[in-house]
């Protein structure tokens, strides 16, 4: 390959990922989920976006999991959301899912967060599995922290789902 056509492709892989809008995923690293639960606490952590894969690993931008249109067409509440851990709980039982919300606007706003826990790409099937966070109230300028969690119905130990994903957050001022 010419040099001439290396360079074509460097500059349209960087227009391509300008015009994507390589800012927020909401996914992260998992372990698997079918119900759910909510709570709330604080935060200090203001930064969005990234995935987190089952290693630990993490990158920002749009690798690994995303949430819907996760460019600037994501609606501002699903923007807000940072997923921060992804796994089975301690007892086998439950998918677990922590988010951190960010609100950076100047009113008080109460988000619902939806999440979906899921396979690797091209891996085994697994059974959906999406738990949800309701109503949590983040105050203006500020972060919270919530859980969402849901029963696991696999026979295994959790290990088929892999990351999850941001599928829908909504908000609405308090």
């Amino acid at each position: 390959m010419k040099l001439r056509h290396v360079r074509a492709v460097a500059v349209f892989g960087v227009v391509l990922v300008a015009l994507t809008g390589a800012r927020g995923s909401g996914g992260g690293g998992c372990g698997s989920s079918h119900g759910s639960s909510s709570s709330n606490s604080d935060s200090s952590s203001s930064s969005t976006g990234g995935s987190q894969g089952s290693d630990g690993s993490s990158s920002s931008g749009t690798g690994g999991a995303s949430v819907p249109g996760g460019g600037s067409g994501a609606s501002a509440a699903e923007r807000d959301v940072r997923i921060d851990d992804c796994r089975m709980d301690a007892a086998g039982k439950n998918l677990i899912a922590k988010v951190t919300v960010t609100n950076d606007d100047a009113l008080d706003y109460t988000y619902d967060v939806t999440l979906q826990f899921k396979g690797d790409l091209g891996g085994a099937p697994v059974t959906r599995a999406v738990a949800k966070v309701d109503d949590l109230l983040v105050p203006a300028s500020q972060s919270r922290t919530g859980e969402a969690s849901t029963a696991y119905l696999g026979d295994g130990d959790g290990s088929e789902y892999k990351k999850c994903e941001v599928i829908s957050a909504s908000r609405v001022t308090s």
